[in-house]
């Protein structure tokens, strides 16, 4: 499997505009996602992986969203992108059970990293059974078709139990938190700001994106503040003083051993993000 680093913006780029390749790689996200799946059409999806071959093996790397398990360009695609030397992994979309993910593993060489995009009610009914699949890098969200699938408006409400469900079974399994779906107001970046803090509030640890514009605001949104940095700091160094082992109180709070926790974990994610 890929090494993963955990990642905050995840950047879509259509596969048929190989101009804007180069563009995404250089504009903040994390990591890129080469579509060819819903941004191309079925008129284009061969020239489309074909110019995500071709980018994959002149030294740039990225990941593939491939076409979905029993669609007509699928096996091709995992084909045409099994060689490809810069290839980190593909996101796998319509995913909902095990037994598909780990025929597309097979499809690739050992260290393709597979990111299931769970995005219908079967899907999230077996998210625990995804996410314990040993190919599985790393879940998504695809909130979009979603809430299509289930017939419901896409609100934070409507989305909620699956947003759980997938930060609970992710954790289960030892996975790194999940990546949200995308914001559709491409440029409107407090909708993205909001809308990718209150998905860090809910466990996640990232989100995609379809336009650079959102990136900034996401990566801010991942990334622990500097007022958040310090505290833990303090809090850990005043621990590390400390010869007991007991609770003891800063600043008017009670500091216990998952309040030291959540200060590791806050200095770990600052470190991986910055």
């Amino acid at each position: 499997m890929t090494t993963y680093r955990p990642s905050a913006s995840w950047l879509f780029v259509p596969g048929d505009r190989p101009e804007r390749f180069d563009k995404a790689a250089c504009s903040g996200a994390h990591e890129i996602i080469i579509d060819l799946e819903d941004s191309v059409g079925p008129e284009r999806k061969r020239i489309a992986r074909d110019h995500a071959a071709t980018w994959l093996t002149s030294g740039c790397t990225g990941w593939v969203r491939v076409n979905p398990v029993g669609s007509p360009w699928h096996d091709a695609d995992l084909a045409a992108l099994a060689a490809c030397p810069g290839l980190r992994g593909v996101m796998v979309p319509k995913s909902q059970g095990p037994a598909t993910l780990t025929r597309v593993a097979d499809s690739l060489p050992r260290h393709i990293g597979i990111v299931p995009l769970v995005e219908t009610a079967l899907g999230v009914h077996n998210a625990a059974a995804i996410a314990a699949c040993p190919a599985v890098t790393v879940l998504a969200f695809g909130s979009i078709d979603y809430a299509l699938d289930i017939d419901a408006d896409e609100t934070d409400q409507a989305l909620l139990y699956a947003r759980g469900a997938l930060v609970v079974a992710s954790r289960a399994a030892g996975l790194p938190a999940p990546i949200d779906g995308v914001t559709v107001r491409t440029t409107d970046t407090a909708a993205v700001r909001d809308a990718a803090a209150r998905a860090r509030g809910l466990g996640f640890g990232g989100k995609l994106c379809v336009h650079p514009a959102q990136i900034e605001a996401v990566n801010a949104a991942f990334t622990p503040s500097r007022t958040d940095v310090e505290w833990a700091r303090t809090l850990l160094a005043n621990a590390a003083t400390r010869r007991d082992h007991h609770a003891f109180r800063m600043d008017g709070e009670m500091v216990d051993e998952p309040v030291l926790a959540r200060a590791r974990r806050i200095l770990d994610r600052a470190g991986r993000l910055t």
